[in-house]
């Protein structure tokens, strides 16, 4: 920034009204400049009001994406694209699920795209849910499964413990901390006996990885899997029947965020609201981004690829209320 400043032992020079005038009309001219040659830089919406975008919106807004949850990295990175189109400043922090909704209670994150009810995430939602908003489902075709490959013998999980030696007395699973990984061991685990086959947890990747290894060795594994999900594209896979219902009925994904969501952003709110992407679309963009082998720095240009060609559903998250 120029400071305005006298130099020592200068004697102050009287303006005369002409020139404070042409002063007056160059300064304006230099800031009509400035202004045009800045907004040449800026996203749309950026002249909006101090910190907000021209809908009213906030302009900054800080969405938690859950560690290994695919399809949460494709629905924030999709909405990261949209609303940046917008004008908004987009910010993606990665969590494990605890620390997520921790996080959302007190107002430290604005949104997650990834809350399966009314089952798995429930405990989070007891918990937490008189300091969050529910947006709705976006997905209504959720559901948790055990999954083997297409070869194995084995068609449902009651089969399971007569078979436990044939899949190495394992169940691979994915992070602890995860709504799936609590249903598997307090429900599917005692009421399909399965006591006797030890259930490794750690993390989404590990388990795809131990899947897509086996397969390739033409071995039988049994892993914690969900729909919608890539890996039903990517792999010859088949879900166990669950005829006890231990896994629960089929979910709904909802977007949910902090309690004051909605007044901070009262138009992205409405958008989030009518918000549906079935799971073929999904999986599409999944598969664009997870299952490409990219790494994160590269999922943006990705998602802008992804974007342009399927334009026509991209500009319908945004074209009602």
């Amino acid at each position: 920034m120029k400071r305005n400043h006298t130099p020592r032992n200068h004697t102050p020079r009287t303006s005369t009204p002409r020139t404070r005038t042409r002063r007056t009309l160059a300064a304006a001219v230099l800031a009509v400049a400035t202004a045009v040659g800045l907004s040449a830089c800026m996203p749309p919406g950026y002249y909006g009001a101090s910190g907000t975008v021209d809908n009213g919106d906030q302009k900054s807004m800080h969405v938690v994406v859950f560690n290994g949850w695919d399809e949460d990295t494709a629905a924030s990175y999709l909405w990261k694209h949209v609303l940046e189109q917008k004008g908004y400043d987009v910010q993606l922090t990665n969590s494990d699920v605890a620390p997520a909704y921790t996080g959302l209670a007190s107002g430290d994150y604005d949104v997650v795209f990834d809350t399966w009810l009314p089952n798995t995430h429930k405990e989070y939602m007891d918990t937490y849910g008189k300091d969050l908003t529910d947006l709705g489902a976006w997905n209504e075709q959720a559901s948790l499964e055990l999954a083997v490959p297409e070869y194995s013998d084995v068609d449902s999980i009651d089969e399971l413990k007569a078979h436990a030696s044939e899949f190495g007395n394992k169940i691979i699973g994915i992070e602890p901390a995860a709504g799936e990984t609590k249903v598997v061991s307090d429900q599917v685990i005692p009421q399909y006996g399965l006591d006797g086959m030890d259930f490794i947890t750690s993390s989404t990747p590990a388990m795809l990885a131990d899947l897509k290894a086996s397969i390739a060795k033409k071995e039988d594994v049994v892993v914690t899997l969900w729909r919608p999900h890539w890996a039903y594209d990517a792999f010859p896979i088949k879900d166990l029947k669950d005829p006890k219902g231990a896994l629960g009925k089929n979910e709904e994904i909802h977007t949910i965020a902090k309690k004051d969501f909605e007044q901070d952003f009262p138009q992205a709110s409405k958008w989030m609201e009518d918000f549906s992407m079935d799971s073929d679309t999904l999986y599409s963009l999944e598969n664009a981004l997870v299952n490409s082998g990219a790494k994160a720095s590269e999922y943006p240009a990705i998602t802008e690829k992804w974007a342009s060609e399927h334009q026509d559903f991209v500009d319908s998250l945004t074209s009602g209320k």
